[in-house]
């Protein structure tokens, strides 16, 4: 059976060692960095959100790489909001933190092709379960777990994919 460990904490975060997959999503909140536009941005705006996604996922791949490596195989897929790929002014903060992500899990997949290691990141358009200020559709985890479970098996040549619901 398959070692998984989900994340979705920041930079301090207690990881159980999976061989298999990393799925990599972190959730910030609006009580942590509140939206801020481009023009209001400030470093601390996106100091937090890039701590939460980018830096939390730095530490978290460096715990599971290794064994993956040892076994030639392994998936870490690595998931942000649609502000990485379609910015949203209002919420320039977490777009920027994002994109960050994203093009660090595009250029991970790039580097670990043909090792046997599948790194890819993960667009979601949507919002789970819940409506959006952002005016997104909203979406199921049933709906969404598919895309993560190809990428998995049997699209393991693909850097990214996005969700639009």
């Amino acid at each position: 059976m398959p070692s998984l460990a989900i994340v979705g904490a920041g930079p301090q975060l207690d990881l159980a060692i999976a061989r298999d997959v990393l799925e990599y999503s972190p959730a910030g909140s609006l009580d942590s960095a509140p939206p801020t536009t481009p023009t209001a941005t400030r470093p601390s705006s996106v100091e937090s959100e890039t701590n939460l996604r980018l830096y939390g996922a730095v530490p978290a791949t460096q715990a599971v790489l290794p064994a993956m490596r040892q076994a030639g195989a392994g998936t870490l897929l690595y998931t942000s909001g649609a502000g990485s790929v379609r910015p949203v002014p209002r919420a320039a903060h977490a777009g920027a933190a994002a994109a960050a992500l994203r093009n660090w899990a595009v250029n991970l997949h790039k580097v670990l092709a043909d090792s046997g290691i599948q790194a890819a990141h993960i667009t979601l358009d949507v919002t789970i379960g819940m409506s959006s200020f952002y005016g997104r559709p909203t979406a199921t985890a049933d709906q969404i777990s598919p895309l993560y479970w190809d990428l998995h098996t049997t699209h393991r040549d693909e850097a990214e994919r996005i969700f639009r619901g």
